[in-house]
């Protein structure tokens, strides 16, 4: 399947990661990845995986995220983990909350893997912050509260997280395409009002 920026927001890979620490150029790694895929606003499938760093991971990661070194000991290495993911992915563009830190950690594992995917990014966040200015803050947790979202009560695990966002992004998509039911939300739409000053957001939903 050939996934365009044209093609419709309502069909994107979803993910989300769990990592070590705040940035791979400080030399932190993943320790997990989660992911659901929506084709046309519905989810067809999911990709949950724990991942071996190679080194230990602290006690603030291990209470934050409930990932102990344990269970990571057994769990595959980031390398073949990120190559399955990277059949999961195919061609799909791709969304997370908050995306620049989803995309380092996702550009970094897959430089160590030579891979390079061909879709684009889209964030959830910066378009929380342009369609929903009233939201009280732009968190994961306290728009799924703000939005009544369906969720499982856990947070700071990748899948969990990776579904609520997806939750997320489909309430937005409904949220723009109610201003203009007759048009299509394309991802390529998305990335304009996530570009754009908020000042001009509504006005440019209305007319497109």
């Amino acid at each position: 399947m050939s996934i365009a920026s044209s093609t419709l927001a309502n069909t994107v890979i979803v993910l989300d990661f769990e990592t070590t620490g705040l940035s791979p150029d400080n030399g932190d790694r993943s320790i997990e990845i989660g992911a659901v895929k929506l084709v046309d606003g519905v989810v067809v499938d999911s990709f949950q995986e724990l991942m071996n760093p190679g080194r230990r991971v602290n006690s603030f990661i291990e209470n934050y995220t409930g990932i102990s070194n344990q269970m990571l000991q057994t769990a595959d290495d980031c390398e073949t983990v990120m190559a399955r993911f990277a059949d999961f992915i195919g061609d799909f563009n791709l969304v997370a909350h908050n995306a620049s830190f989803d995309k380092k950690f996702l550009d970094a594992e897959f430089k160590r893997i030579n891979y390079q995917y061909s879709g684009q990014f889209a964030c959830s966040l910066l378009l929380s912050r342009r369609i929903n200015q009233d939201a009280p803050n732009h968190k994961l947790g306290t728009l799924v509260d703000y939005h009544q979202l369906p969720n499982d009560g856990v947070f700071h695990r990748a899948l969990a997280d990776a579904t609520m966002t997806g939750h997320l992004w489909l309430h937005q998509l409904e949220t723009i395409k109610q201003h203009q039911p007759q048009q299509a939300v394309t991802f390529d739409k998305i990335q304009k009002i996530t570009g754009m000053p908020k000042a001009k957001v509504m006005d440019y939903i209305k007319q497109t």
